[in-house]
């Protein structure tokens, strides 16, 4: 039988415990009592679980980056397990006994042919109006148009709603709303096929009216179905993220980070980028000028101390085209469109279709 997950933790009790797990979902998962053990196995099976006593040594080892990391924990989800959880590269946190249906799910999951895991980005603005949704639309848009299955979520309850920038508001499908209180696991298929979409992009948003709280259950469910449904994920999470945007940041391959080149945009990036490291573990910066005093995008960049992903300068056309809903069509050239091209080659994402027939 093919190992389906790896539970690294030296706590015998623990192990027992999520061995049973795995034998409830009938999924084939082997122990190892540390780093030095896990390490022949780290890039193999669908899942690896990481116990909490073992999250030091596994950030210390150095592995590979990879999806379906989770770090397990008896003493609830803490942001001391969240914090745990970044350092050792995992994605999320399951905390025992309140997530066995979670992780019973999880070791089913595991057992299934894997087309691969999309590539998830988060945007995240230094202030309001530096345009973040913009960008994440944009890129979503770009990606779509190059083939790749994309998913854009809207992570801010109270941003408006992202598909009004495409015009999709009045589009039947479903919103945060409908899946607030989903639990066990989601087919992708039913997921794109129910999502608002418009060519390969599908919008996940909010209901207009006040938000519904939204269980962490439903927003691991969501991220779940979508790294295993599209090739590529992209969240627009506001600066106080909250739980949605807390779970998409850790989610996150890469988070960019988008600051106007203004003086009080950059002093807020700094406060700002300091918390977002808490929850993602790759955090770049955007620029975006031009400045209105004459800040240079490299004087930004220093004053940080972030990696660059680059620079773009702000379009006049775009503020219009958002309030229309026909960002689509104006973000088909231009300087922010050039941006994306970049950005998306740089990734050098396959789309799903090949990747299947790989």
């Amino acid at each position: 039988m093919n190992l389906a997950a790896l539970i690294v933790t030296g706590d015998p009790v623990l192990a027992d415990g999520l061995l049973r797990l795995a034998a409830a979902a009938d999924a084939h998962a082997e122990v190892a009592y540390g780093p030095d053990e896990a390490r022949p196995a780290w890039t193999w099976p669908a899942l690896i679980l990481v116990g909490a006593d073992m999250a030091a040594g596994v950030a210390s080892a150095g592995f590979q980056r990879r999806p379906g990391v989770v770090l397990v924990t008896s003493e609830g989800a803490t942001s001391e397990a969240y914090r745990l959880a970044v350092e050792a590269g995992a994605q999320d946190v399951a905390a025992l006994p309140d997530h066995e249906d979670w992780l019973i799910n999880a070791f089913a999951a595991a057992c299934e042919p894997e087309g691969g895991w999309a590539t998830t980005l988060c945007v995240v603005g230094s202030r309001g109006g530096a345009g973040a949704s913009v960008l994440a639309t944009a890129l979503g848009l770009a990606a779509a148009g190059q083939g790749l299955r994309t998913l854009l979520i809207d992570a801010d309850p109270f941003g408006g709603g992202i598909d009004l920038m495409l015009g999709l508001e009045e589009h039947e499908g479903v919103r945060w709303h409908d899946l607030a209180e989903r639990r066990g696991r989601l087919s992708t298929a039913t997921l794109r096929e129910t999502l608002p979409r418009t060519g390969d992009l599908s919008v996940l948003s909010w209901r207009r009216g006040e938000p519904v709280p939204v269980s962490d259950d439903a927003v691991r469910t969501l991220l779940d179905a979508a790294a295993r449904g599209f090739d590529l994920v992209i969240a627009d999470v506001p600066r106080y993220p909250g739980d949605v945007g807390r779970a998409a940041l850790r989610s996150a391959d890469i988070t960019f980070l988008l600051v106007p080149a203004e003086v009080r945009a950059t002093v807020a990036a700094d406060g700002l980028a300091t918390a977002l490291r808490r929850d993602t573990s790759d955090l770049r910066l955007v620029v975006q000028g031009p400045s209105p005093g004459g800040l240079t995008p490299d004087a930004v960049t220093h004053a940080l101390d972030l990696p660059s992903a680059g620079t773009f300068d702000r379009d006049r056309r775009l503020p219009t085209a958002t309030d229309e809903g026909a960002l689509e069509r104006a973000c088909r050239r231009g300087p922010l469109a050039d941006f994306c091209t970049k950005t998306l080659a740089d990734l050098a994402l396959q789309p799903y279709a090949y990747r299947e027939a790989a």
